[in-house]
């Protein structure tokens, strides 16, 4: 039962990884293992490593020390702090005696309790470092996902060119035999001609099939990057038609609204005045001192001293002593002070000039994103009729040459026509999906399009970007 379960699960894992990958699988591998996602996510954990550090910066400090000293010169008494009972106890000659050795330990710790607000205000500016990390991380996720969608339409795109000019071809192929009955029935409408420049734009074609080749190959290689594929790994993604747009996007003073709220680099920038704002009232705290306790504890032992008993006397060879105390502590630096409170409120507005500037910056992204996007499905429209229209000229062109009353020009410009705008239109469809991405990207937030209400029953109302075609 436990090796059928195994093998269950394995079948299953095996098929999940062959299974074509479509969009939605793409964007979701690229927010995870795009290169510059994982740069960001990175950059995330220092900054939460440095909030860390301001939360315990309260922490008290404790620093000790061990030592072993010698050699030591003899110091022998009554260890009551009387004179020396030794000769070699006397100073300032070389007997030194019966020489030893110094052992040293000790410990002292700082516990602030009050700074005026310094510490509070750290940890305010660490918690603002996170907030901006953790927006540079989408905003590096949000471009992974726009450039992984460029691939992907573009790929689509590519997918879709082979299509036209497949039917472009056949169209030429089935010119080229009825060309050739003619010729055969020694019809005067058709000559050598004709078929030279049938075999040129069946040539041109095939160029036009390499190109779309190409794109195809590029937009691959640039998924493979984006996702993070390895070397060995073989991709298969699904594409389907270029879905048909319906309805118009919202206005651009809607939209601007939703990006000065979602946009994660103005999070990124509104936590980094808030951190600013936060060093200066640091550098304005340090004018002022910091209060906490001190505790220490001490101990000292000579092998070739007598350790002294007596409080008031001097002994600096033997100590065993502890405490605390309540202190003030304060640096006579105003002049570095004064400057570093200037070089603070500098780079805060400096900060806010970058926010001023990024709103600016947003705003006129939003309104070429936006423009773009309406020209788009403009083109759409237009390009549209333009294939209807150039393929009812094909069918008519092709009709009256195989009838024998046309002639092989118009038949030709028919086809490029139809050929031309079948590629725009799907250049146009392939940049409508390009267009609603990149204003998603600078919304900062999904965008759809939205479709105007429709009272008729039965096409009732429907709320989304896309249907396909």
């Amino acid at each position: 039962m436990r090796a059928l379960v195994a093998s269950l699960i394995l079948g299953s894992s095996v098929a999940a990884q062959g299974a074509p990958l479509t969009l939605a699988d793409l964007i979701e591998r690229a927010r995870k293992n795009d290169l510059r996602v994982k740069e960001s996510q990175a950059q995330l954990q220092w900054f939460r490593a440095k909030y860390d550090e301001a939360r315990w910066a309260w922490f008290p400090r404790v620093e000790s020390y061990v030592a072993v000293a010698g050699p030591t010169p003899e110091a022998r008494n009554d260890g009551l702090g009387g004179p020396p009972s030794t000769k070699s106890t006397l100073m300032y000659d070389l007997d030194f005696g019966q020489v030893g050795v110094q052992f040293r330990a000790g410990a002292e710790a700082l516990l602030p309790i009050y700074t005026f607000g310094k510490l509070d205000a750290l940890e305010a500016a660490g918690a603002k470092g996170v907030e901006a990390g953790e927006a540079l991380a989408v905003r590096a996720a949000d471009e992974a996902e726009l450039q992984v969608s460029q691939a992907y339409w573009g790929l689509t795109l590519a997918r879709a060119g082979f299509a036209v000019i497949d039917d472009t071809l056949k169209r030429l192929d089935d010119a080229k035999t009825t060309l050739e009955r003619l010729r055969k029935l020694e019809s005067e409408q058709v000559t050598q001609m004709d078929v030279y420049k049938l075999d040129f734009y069946r040539q041109q074609a095939e160029v036009q099939r390499q190109a779309a080749k190409q794109g195809e190959a590029f937009a691959l290689a640039a998924i493979r990057l984006l996702i993070g594929a390895r070397a060995d790994e073989v991709l298969e993604i699904e594409t389907a038609a270029l879905p048909e747009p319906r309805g118009q996007p919202e206005a651009t003073e809607t939209l601007l609204e939703q990006a000065l709220t979602h946009r994660p680099e103005l999070r990124a920038v509104e936590a980094g005045v808030g951190a600013r704002e936060q060093e200066v009232l640091i550098r304005e705290r340090m004018y002022y001192p910091d209060f906490g306790i001190v505790g220490f504890a001490r101990w000292v032992w000579t092998t070739s001293a007598t350790r002294q008993r007596s409080p008031f006397a001097y002994d600096p060879y033997n100590d065993l002593s502890a405490g605390m105390a309540l202190v003030s502590r304060y640096t006579w630096d105003f002049p570095q002070k004064s400057a570093l409170l200037a070089a603070a409120r500098a780079e805060l507005d400096k900060m806010k000039a970058q926010r001023d500037l990024l709103k600016a910056g947003v705003r006129l992204e939003l309104e070429k994103a936006h423009g773009e996007l309406q020209s788009a499905l403009v083109r759409v429209e237009k390009q549209t009729q333009a294939e209807k229209s150039a393929r009812r000229w094909a069918t008519a062109a092709f009709a009256a040459f195989d009838l024998g009353t046309g002639d092989t020009r118009d038949l030709v410009e028919s086809f490029t026509a139809l050929a031309s705008a079948s590629a725009q239109r799907a250049q146009a469809l392939h940049d409508v999906q390009l267009g609603l991405k990149s204003l998603s990207r600078v919304v900062g937030q999904p965008v759809l399009l939205q479709v105007p209400y429709d009272p008729s029953p039965v096409t009732p109302p429907v709320s989304g970007a896309l249907t396909p075609r």
